[in-house]
């Protein structure tokens, strides 16, 4: 019960990663919102993280919404403990066929949007409490096809290292956790990518991965809550790869 008596928001909570680690927050005492686009998912994910669950339609890339979404949170909770900021899209194209239009779109979430999201929660966030993004190991790897994800995920990452800095003073803690190659629903999200390249592009994944295998959600999940907690007192700025060894070894 490492959270019992705190607020946990998710942003991007009712799938995937994000769902993970808003059950594993409930399950150990914390009041919960999540964020998401899509009504249907979000019912679901409200359902399974349990009947106090604050569950808020918002897209991350619209600002508004995010401004919507700290409102209803003030409004229920008075405040934020532990904030994870896990929205992210997936998005790969060699550099030839990237678009300004396919850049705008990835960068709106995976860093404009994750930006903002925690800039408008900090007025929530008193001393002792902890922000994690959900970064990428695709940040430092060199992954044909990944610039535009990878772009935003480095630039994420940079911005959590600079929110850690001047932050630190005011007791609140920022981590990035970045997974490896994770089942998760955003590999299925590339419109423009058939069932076949998917197929393929998972097997590479794991080919790539020394434990051979994709992450679970849940895995991720556990280094999240674990980097939100008070076991996690003496860090901050940190970047964790939960990747199976994908970067070390």
């Amino acid at each position: 019960m490492r959270f019992a008596d705190k607020v946990a928001v998710v942003f991007g909570g009712n799938s995937g990663i994000g769902l993970e680690a808003a059950k594993g927050f409930a399950a150990e005492g914390a009041k919960v919102a999540i964020t998401g686009r899509d009504p249907a998912t979000l019912k679901a994910a409200a359902e399974a993280i349990g009947p106090e669950c604050l569950a808020l339609k918002s897209d991350i890339s619209n600002l508004s919404d995010s401004d919507a979404a700290i409102a209803a949170i003030r409004e229920r909770f008075g405040r934020i403990d532990a904030l994870v900021i896990n929205a992210g899209v997936g998005g790969f194209a060699p550099i030839p066929e990237v678009t300004p239009a396919l850049w705008d779109q990835i960068h709106n979430v995976n860093l404009r949007g994750c930006f903002f999201a925690a800039q408008k929660a900090l007025p929530l966030i008193g001393k002792g409490g902890a922000i994690v993004f959900t970064g990428s190991i695709g940040a430092v790897l060199a992954v044909p096809g990944n610039a535009v994800y990878a772009a935003a995920k480095a630039g994420l990452r940079a911005a959590a290292r600079i929110f850690a800095a001047e932050l630190v003073g005011q007791g609140i803690r920022v981590n990035v956790v970045s997974p490896g190659p994770t089942e998760t629903p955003i590999i299925n999200r590339n419109a423009d990518m058939p069932d076949a390249a998917v197929a393929a592009l998972r097997a590479a994944m794991i080919e790539a991965v020394p434990m051979k295998r994709m992450g679970e959600a849940v895995e991720i999940a556990r280094a999240i809550l674990f980097l939100a907690s008070n076991e996690a007192s003496f860090i901050t700025g940190v970047d964790l790869n939960v990747d199976g060894g994908c970067v070390e070894l």
